[in-house]
């Protein structure tokens, strides 16, 4: 199973959704809250070169936000990801 990191706010909807969709394919996930951490949120612009979340990483890759991770399972490309 894929490698699965999400960065995430308490109270943004998008990310609640990402969790869900994530979930319901029953994808284990680390959540990393940036929530008052500058540090993880410096970490996630670096990363995903954008200040929004979710910001969705499957191994190591970045997939973008919600709508990204909606559309890919949309699209059938998302289960491939995860099961790589």
């Amino acid at each position: 199973m894929a490698k699965v990191e999400i960065y995430t706010t308490a109270t943004c909807p998008y990310c609640v959704l990402a969790r869900r969709l994530l979930k319901r394919k029953n994808v284990a996930f680390e959540e990393l809250p940036i929530d008052k951490d500058t540090k993880r949120q410096r970490e996630m612009m670096k990363r995903s070169r954008r200040n929004t979340v979710p910001q969705i990483f499957i191994d190591g890759k970045h997939i973008g936000g919600y709508d990204d991770l909606a559309e890919l399972d949309a699209d059938d490309g998302l289960d491939p990801l995860l099961n790589a």
